[in-house]
C-alpha cells in the first residue's frame, strides 16, 4: 500500500467519531487499494468534512451536498447498505 492510501486508511479509523470511524475504516479498509486517483481525491475531500454531516450523508439522513455527491460517496452509501 502506498503511503497516500495509508494515510487515508489512518484518516479513514481515526475521525473521532465511533460510528463513523467504523463505516469509514471498514469501507477503506475493502475497497482503498481498488480506488482510482480521481476516486482517492474524492475520498479526501469527503474525509475533510464534519464526522456527523459525513455520518448523515452516508446513512442517508440529509441529502449530500451536490459538491460531495460523488462516486466515493455513492460506493460509501452502498458499503454502509451491504452491513
Amino acid at each position: 500500500m502506498d503511503s497516500r492510501r495509508k494515510r487515508l486508511l489512518f484518516r479513514s479509523r481515526h475521525r473521532g467519531m465511533q460510528e463513523t470511524d467504523i463505516l469509514l475504516g471498514g469501507f477503506a479498509q475493502r475497497h482503498l487499494n481498488d480506488l482510482s486517483g480521481e476516486q482517492l481525491e474524492q475520498l479526501e475531500t469527503l474525509l475533510d468534512e464534519n464526522d456527523n454531516d459525513l455520518f448523515d450523508w452516508i446513512t442517508g439522513r440529509t441529502a449530500v451536498p451536490p459538491a460531495l455527491d460523488n462516486g466515493v460517496m455513492k460506493l460509501l452509501r452502498n458499503f454502509k447498505n451491504s452491513l
